[in-house]
């Protein structure tokens, strides 16, 4: 609902929020044509119209995206459950939260996760409060080995970016799960199977309007 960007929210789903002229989501679309991604699913709620707008631009520049509607949320794990077949054609799914702004490199985070040989590849930023996060904990060869939502103590900073390379096999365990957050539910169970991969350059979570104007203020430095 971005009920923590009202007003602009109010008119504006999240995703869709400019930043330095350009949509939040057409930052996600440019970086998946980079990693040569071009099928791309996006889960639709509030404000739904204007999002099928943009995914017919993109559609129209070469992109093979469709739409799933959900009436009633179903989660980030939840949105998986409900379209299993996703990767039936796919050897790996990337998983993106479009609310973050981020300069990742998509292409070299799949060859890393592919060079890993793990079914999860996360993405990690150094968080500067880790008890608003999902905080890893990694061991020397990088894997995931306690993963926790939101703590009370953080263990690390090292904290999920939102941006997960799955192996096929992978996506459809986590929709055989049939779980609502992933964050909660589905990444605790694969702990000890997850590949943690920091992130070193800018992430930042819009997740409120402060966040949002740093984000403005950052944005034309970081993607000239």
């Amino acid at each position: 609902m971005g009920s923590r960007l009202r007003p602009l929210t109010d008119t504006t789903p999240k995703c869709l929020v400019e930043i330095a002229g350009r949509p939040l989501l057409e930052y996600w679309f440019g970086a998946l044509g980079g990693a040569g991604i071009r099928d791309v699913l996006i889960n639709t709620h509030h404000l739904a119209e204007p999002v099928r707008r943009f995914i017919g631009q993109k559609n129209r520049e070469g992109f093979r995206a469709v739409e799933t509607f959900e009436a009633k949320l179903r989660g980030s794990a939840g949105t998986i459950a409900a379209n299993p077949a996703w990767a039936d054609d796919a050897d790996d799914v990337a998983i993106i939260y479009a609310d973050n702004l981020s300069d990742v490199d998509l292409a070299a985070l799949l060859a890393a996760h592919r060079r890993g040989g793990d079914p999860i590849t996360m993405l990690l930023f150094r968080a500067p409060d880790p008890r608003a996060c999902g905080i890893a904990e990694l061991d020397s060869r990088g894997r995931v080995i306690g993963f926790e939502e939101k703590p009370a103590v953080p263990r690390s900073d090292t904290a999920n970016a939102g941006v997960y390379l799955v192996t096929a096999a992978a996506w459809r365990e986590i929709a055989q799960m049939s779980a609502f957050d992933l964050g909660f539910d589905v990444l605790p169970r694969f702990v000890g199977r997850i590949r943690g991969h920091l992130h070193e350059g800018f992430h930042r979570d819009i997740g409120n309007l402060g966040a949002l104007d740093a984000a403005r203020a950052a944005a034309p430095r970081v993607f000239q």
